[in-house]
């Protein structure tokens, strides 16, 4: 039996201890890590280990000695409860030690999870699992997680209730992530709110996401694209106490510079583009970066990016003028623009 869609995640976070054996495989090693972790999680708890209720078997192993399986499979616990045998990368060598295990499975034997790679439409596994009417595979994809499965996961966190517009920002957040490093924020985020009674919100997604972009630049380009100019001066000199170069913060200014062009003249407006912006932006970013825009207009935004464009040139070309005091004149100049261009 092969699953489909949602189907999937609904499936791996409550897996039948009834049925014999489940494949789990997919090109991308993290998440099919992360879903036979939570499949077998949810088929024998947390202290499976110590109480000797999960077997680990390398499938690499199985081609050497196939009975290995089975054993596993037929042997009798210490303790009570639920049992299963983890085949780690199994490779398609492995696929007769595997249908020989289900063949022998009865009910009370531990539940058989492999999980492997990529696996082509001929892969032995695939055509032992499919059409199986009892066993069952999951294909992983390298979508990001569905808001169903994001919730699953805020649940387990300790989140019941998460509003709208924090969900929407945790969706963007998925997408922008690898599923590690996502997986790894919501658990972040449920300890940060453990015993906090008041709801999850934008703000506190912001604070908790991994940073994109040295903070310290992000600060000096968001001061340069409010012209802040009285804040300027203290923030170059840490930039410049970081040495950090000039050409990254040409870079980065130009980068936000072109985010707030296409935002800006988007036909549905700035709201519109911000939304279509990747990687995206959500939180109180994306609620300053609109004001940005919406401040800035489209025809400043050009004059502002062909004037970064110009000294991105003048940095990588043989000019002797000092590259940081370039920059800086340049950005301060962009600072001290009026509304509307020059």
């Amino acid at each position: 039996m092969i699953l489909k869609g949602p189907e999937i995640g609904r499936y791996l976070s409550r897996p039948d201890p009834t049925r014999p054996a489940l494949l789990i495989y997919g090109q991308d090693a993290m998440r099919v890590a992360l879903k036979r972790a939570e499949a077998v999680k949810a088929l024998v708890g947390d202290g499976a280990e110590e109480e000797m209720r999960l077997t680990r078997l390398p499938g690499a192993e199985l081609r050497k000695d196939p009975a290995a399986l089975l054993d596993a499979v037929k042997a009798v616990g210490f303790f009570p409860g639920q049992r299963v045998v983890l085949v780690d990368d199994a490779p398609d060598a492995s696929a007769p030690a595997v249908a020989s295990a289900i063949a022998e499975w009865r009910a009370g034997d531990a539940v058989i999870v492999v999980a492997a790679g990529g696996l082509s439409k001929g892969s032995a596994l695939r055509k032992l699992f499919e059409p199986h009417p009892a066993a069952v595979t999951t294909p992983i994809y390298d979508d990001p997680p569905g808001e169903d499965e994001i919730t699953r996961w805020l649940s387990a966190a300790g989140l019941r209730e998460v509003p709208r517009d924090a969900m929407r920002d945790l969706i963007s957040l998925s997408r922008a992530l690898d599923p590690g490093d996502f997986r790894q924020t919501v658990e972040k985020i449920g300890l940060y709110k453990h015993g906090d009674e008041t709801l999850l919100t934008p703000e506190e997604i912001a604070l908790l996401a991994p940073a994109t972009i040295e903070a310290e630049v992000d600060d000096l380009v968001d001061c340069v694209a409010e012209r802040r100019a009285r804040e300027f001066g203290p923030l170059m000199r840490r930039i410049e106490g970081q040495g950090i170069a000039p050409v990254t913060l040409c870079i980065a200014a130009l980068r936000h510079f072109r985010a707030l062009h296409a935002a800006s003249s988007d036909p549905g407006g700035p709201g519109a583009g911000i939304a279509k912006l990747r990687p995206p932006v959500f939180g109180p970013r994306r609620d300053r970066m609109m004001r940005q825009a919406q401040d800035w207009g489209m025809h400043a935004l050009e004059d502002a990016i062909h004037q970064l464009i110009d000294t991105d040139l003048v940095l990588r070309s043989s000019s002797k003028a000092p590259p940081m005091a370039v920059m800086e004149r340049m950005l301060l100049r962009l600072c001290m623009m009026p509304r509307g261009g020059r």
